[in-house]
């Protein structure tokens, strides 16, 4: 019978999984993992060798082997999650081992401590799939990307999903206030600006004003704060990571921070409004957010009457982009601003029924779901 170490793992709560197997003799490395699941809020099991039925070996979410257990586990059952765990950076036999017993990955400590401890807490904390995470951006200043935003976001949490709104754009004028929520209580970009490691994804949605039914991470009334690239990408990962959907509200320009927030969506929209002027603009953000974000589309808003008036179709064409469609009119949605009611908030406005059906037909178009 293989040795046990007693650090089993609690009952799990509702949507959050059990602790990683850890399988190893080696006393050092096994003090060094149980720190590193401790830094991770998480409560391994602890094993000398394969676990015996109705152990964790099938079951659990992640397993770390020990190098010195190799030999111990290679005839247990091919499964994912196996992580092989050395401290020899220069032993060439690691990746013959791994292969041996299937490991989907070989670290070594104590260069890959930083990368253990994120998967380790995506464990803890139960992660599934990620958000779908839309960005929009303005082809030039004032073409509606915000109130778009806003807009399907609201329409979003309506429908029921969890949906997080970020605002990535420090001269934006804030989203909160166009949500009507500038002094709801919660933390703004400021607190996160120093951000380097991980962030917990719970902790993230807590810790944010809930406005209409959706979390908002936006900018607070005082002096614009440098948001470092990291920070960037440690907030966007941690709203990832609970799932649903998270829309992000960004620039024009496209700076360390901005390309950050681009590698991790999923989908770029581009609001343009149907004129020459604007087109000529938004070719140079579509060329500038083209070298980080494979996959943006198209938002024309309706362009003057007369004159150099586009049509949707032909605003496409210029700019090589897949038309999504023409964002309606809505009269008197300054005024709702100024009320509290957030864009997309007429349920039966043709903005939330634009918004409703970008929602519906996007799970088709990009191969996955919401």
């Amino acid at each position: 019978m293989a040795g046990v170490i007693a650090y089993d793992t609690p009952p799990t709560s509702e949507g959050r999984a059990g602790g990683p197997l850890i399988v190893t003799e080696d006393e050092d490395l096994l003090d060094d993992l149980l720190r590193l699941c401790a830094a991770a809020g998480a409560r391994p099991e602890v094993h000398h060798g394969v676990p015996e039925r109705g152990g964790g070996w099938e079951s659990a979410p992640l397993v770390l082997v020990g190098d010195d257990a190799a030999e111990r586990v290679r005839g247990a059952a091919r499964r994912r999650g196996v992580v092989l765990v050395g401290r020899d950076q220069d032993d060439s036999g690691v990746w013959r081992r791994a292969v041996e017993i299937g490991a989907d990955d070989v670290l070594v400590l104590p260069d890959g401590e930083r990368w253990l401890v994120d998967r380790i807490a995506d464990v803890a904390e139960g992660v599934g799939r990620p958000a779908l995470t839309v960005g929009l951006m303005g082809g030039r200043g004032g073409a509606g990307a915000s109130t778009l935003a806003c807009a399907l976001a609201v329409t979003a949490a309506r429908a029921g999903r969890r949906t997080m709104l970020v605002d990535a754009d420090p001269l934006g004028g804030g989203l909160d206030v166009m949500l009507g929520g500038e002094t709801a209580e919660g933390l703004r970009w400021p607190a996160f600006a120093q951000s380097r490691g991980r962030v917990g994804g719970g902790a993230l949605e807590e810790s944010l004003p809930a406005l209409h039914d959706l979390r908002v991470l936006s900018w607070d009334r005082g002096d614009t704060v440098a948001i470092a690239p990291e920070a960037v990408r440690a907030v966007l990962a941690a709203a990832r990571r609970r799932g649903g959907v998270v829309v992000v509200d960004l620039p024009r320009r496209v700076d360390e921070a901005v390309a950050e927030a681009l590698a991790q969506l999923d989908l770029g929209l581009l609001v343009v409004p149907a004129e020459l002027r604007a087109v000529a603009g938004a070719r140079r953000v579509t060329s500038a957010v083209r070298m980080v974000l494979r996959d943006l589309r198209l938002v024309t808003t309706p362009g003057p009457s007369g004159g150099d008036g586009l049509d949707a179709d032909e605003v496409a064409r210029l700019l090589g982009l897949p038309l999504v469609g023409e964002l309606p009119r809505e009269h008197g949605l300054g005024a709702v601003r100024g009320g509290g009611q957030p864009p997309g908030g007429a349920a039966r406005g043709p903005l939330a029924r634009f918004c409703a059906a970008f929602w519906e037909q996007l799970p088709s178009r990009t191969g996955g779901g919401v």
